[in-house]
């Protein structure tokens, strides 16, 4: 049995592991499909495991080293890569959403985590968990800003963020900070970093009614789509599946005002808020 592929050591722990279990997969003669039969997934879930896309599951691990002969080797990785930051249901999509080269959104009741300011942050972890310790509550502020240092690159991700108006006028924290929130999507807006449009109410029923919806892209592999819902989240890569939310996320794209309108009622939502804190 030849020993593992040598790999780029500055490649993420699991963009290694996907390496080496494409080094294994072609030195045994199978094919992405071959490999993925046994397990019941396509051979376009091979793909994202090998490109570091899709995070590697303990019994997929077991059954890749069953099958190819490789004595716990992914069994053993996998166990040490189990760990993460961030809630079980959302691991996996924020680890996806840090290689995506676009990611669009559209946000039904609150701002998207990627958006969120300090203080916006923390009023929504606070009514999360009411009852936890400050202490709780920074980390998660902390590591749902260190997410946001994706847009710290002038290019990448390309982010388009459709928000619904729900989501300027749901005073989630105090008016001081809603205006600095709202004035932060708008500088984003305006320096060409995001496109941000906003649904309007009187647009009335549509596609997404039920919920949010984040479609990430990548340079070498197929899309993905995140769906999230109270302390819940499922990532899709099925391709059919993903291409009907794509066309959910077309329809509601179309549905809404434009960028330039947009950033308008952005803009003049922030000077309200403004306005409301300068009363009290």
């Amino acid at each position: 049995m030849p020993g593992p592929r040598k790999l780029d050591p500055s490649s993420s722990p699991r963009a290694l592991l996907g390496a080496e279990l494409r080094h294994r997969r072609e030195d045994a003669g199978l094919s992405q499909a071959d490999l993925g039969s046994p397990l019941f997934v396509s051979g376009s879930f091979i793909g994202l495991l090998e490109s570091g896309v899709r995070r590697m599951q303990m019994d997929q691990a077991e059954k890749f080293d069953e099958r190819l002969g490789t004595d716990g080797c992914f069994a053993r990785n996998c166990a040490a890569l189990k760990t993460s930051k961030y809630p079980e249901h959302f691991a996996e999509a924020a680890e996806a959403e840090a290689r995506a080269e676009t990611i669009r959104e559209y946000a039904p009741q609150l701002i998207p985590g990627l958006l969120q300011t300090e203080a916006y942050a923390r009023a929504v972890f606070r009514a999360y968990q009411p009852t936890a310790p400050e202490s709780v509550i920074d980390e998660l502020v902390t590591t749902r800003l260190e997410r946001a240092q994706v847009l710290t690159d002038p290019t990448s991700p390309m982010l388009w963020v459709v928000l619904d108006e729900a989501v300027l006028r749901r005073r989630v924290c105090s008016a001081e900070a809603m205006a600095a929130t709202l004035r932060h999507i708008a500088g984003l807006a305006g320096q060409h970093r995001i496109i941000v449009q906003v649904l309007p109410f009187s647009e009335g029923a549509h596609m997404a009614l039920e919920g949010s919806l984040k479609l990430m892209g990548f340079t070498d592999a197929p899309p993905l789509a995140y769906l999230q819902g109270l302390g819940t989240g499922q990532l899709q890569d099925d391709p059919p599946a993903v291409r009907q939310y794509e066309l959910t996320y077309d329809l509601v794209m179309a549905s809404a005002m434009s960028p330039t309108a947009s950033l308008a009622l952005i803009e003049s939502v922030a000077e309200d808020y403004e306005h409301e804190a300068q009363q009290f």
